[in-house]
């Protein structure tokens, strides 16, 4: 347990909330919104614009239930930390690895996509080979920055939050006029089998917030601070969203078929400059995205080797950067591999069944939580108790239903690993310690 918190107390308490604010917009705003206003078109037509709300709805339920957990602790790790807490170190270690996947499966999805806007600017990256040098050099030179300090980390999540909202703003000024609300109104809606299946993979574009929670040890006030700065980010970003599909949907009739589709939209809207103006916001976007995700799933390794779950290599912090540099690299080389062999839809789907999972575990968890963590002044409260994490629990329950077989086999293939894993770890530690208590006898 010292050995714990001295590895704790070595990160630097840099983030306010403002901070946690930017992490969360970067961590959800990134490819999704680029990716999949075609996709949710294909799936649902003129009724798509309302599938972005409906997923915004639906993933508050779950945001708030989440905010009410993190008002609870300030401890690095978010979900391993609640459900170690209530569950034991087995299951706080499946869903810290879960939580993890889902983070990598979602590098290596937006990496994907971040260079096939970029290939507009330069048509060879849209090749396998320069594609896989592209998405190598990102990945790598990420890792990189972020070794180099949380407070430089943060300071780049700041600029990249201005370069992605800039475009993506002018994108729905300039469409408001173009929103053919009649189309809206009387948009057909969608078979319950249809529209399961395009929240799974709509709701791919709100989650990330959840890793904001990974970083509240490195937070000035985090219980204080991140459950207020997730719902309120949360909110905005389904504002967003919401405008952007509708005037995606209204102003280009192929959207359904586009590879580029926010970039076309701007081209018709704006014009050449305009569709520049958009690749290059979705460039910033995603870089902003894959940025924000380094400032927490390396933190969700670390937490487990902390906790013992992993080997305690996982969780050496450098010596002058106070960072949990081992955990970040090996991120980086984990999601090189799947950035370079995965597609952006197949990856987004996979990220997001295992965070489904990993939302029910946290969900569950919230009755002990209640009943065993301490109360603090100012402390983020849910109105009506458990209602709202009891709705949140089923929807995720409906939603994990129209899931691929693929994904599932692959899903508990991977946790089958973690299993393995973590016992192999576990046993290292217990007999590292054994013979430490040996020496010193």
């Amino acid at each position: 347990m010292t050995q714990q918190i001295e590895r704790e107390a070595r990160l630097e308490r840099a983030i306010t909330r403002t901070g946690y604010s930017a992490i969360t917009l970067n961590g959800v705003i990134g490819a999704g919104i680029f990716g999949l206003p075609a996709v949710a078109a294909a799936k649902t037509g003129a009724f798509s614009p309302w599938l972005f709300v409906w997923a915004g709805l639906l993933i508050l339920t779950v945001v708030l239930s989440f905010a009410r957990a993190s008002s609870m602790f300030r401890h690095t790790g978010g979900a391993i930390v609640y459900a170690t807490h209530a569950f034991g170190p087995f299951v706080g270690f499946q869903t810290g690895w879960l939580a993890y996947l889902g983070r990598v499966s979602a590098m290596g999805a937006n990496s994907n996509l971040l260079v096939t806007y970029a290939s507009w600017f330069w048509e060879p990256l849209a090749t396998p080979l320069y594609s896989a040098i592209a998405i190598t050099a990102i990945i790598l030179g990420l890792t990189a920055l972020n070794v180099a300090g949380i407070r430089k980390s943060v300071g780049i999540i700041y600029l990249f939050t201005i370069l992605k909202l800039l475009p993506l703003s002018l994108l729905v000024l300039f469409g408001l006029g173009e929103i053919d609300l009649q189309m809206l109104g009387g948009a057909a809606f969608p078979e319950v089998g249809e529209l399961g299946e395009a929240l799974l993979v709509v709701l791919y574009a709100y989650v990330g917030f959840e890793g904001t929670m990974v970083a509240a040890g490195e937070g000035k006030r985090p219980r204080r601070d991140v459950p207020r700065a997730v719902v309120n980010t949360i909110l905005f970003t389904g504002v967003m969203y919401l405008l952007i599909q509708a005037v995606s949907v209204s102003a280009l009739p192929g959207l359904a078929s586009s590879k580029t589709a926010l970039a076309d939209v701007a081209g018709v809207l704006m014009g050449p400059m305009g569709a520049m103006l958009l690749t290059l916001g979705a460039v910033f976007s995603i870089f902003g995205n894959l940025q924000s995700t380094y400032v927490s799933a390396p933190r969700m390794t670390f937490a487990l080797a902390r906790d013992g779950s992993l080997p305690g290599w996982f969780a050496r912090v450098h010596d002058r950067y106070h960072t949990p540099h081992t955990s970040l690299w090996f991120y980086g080389l984990f999601c090189v591999i799947l950035g370079v062999s995965g597609s952006f839809v197949w990856l987004a789907v996979m990220s997001t069944l295992t965070r489904l999972l990993t939302y029910i575990v946290c969900i569950v968890a919230l009755p002990k939580l209640e009943k065993t963590t301490e109360k603090i002044d100012d402390q983020f409260t849910l109105p009506g108790g458990l209602l709202i994490p009891g709705i949140a629990l089923l929807l995720c329950l409906w939603l994990i239903s129209f899931a691929s077989l693929k994904s599932w086999l692959v899903t508990l293939a991977l946790m089958a690993f973690g299993t393995l894993l973590y016992l192999v770890s576990r046993r290292v530690n217990i007999d590292v310690k054994g013979s430490s208590t040996e020496m010193t006898d």
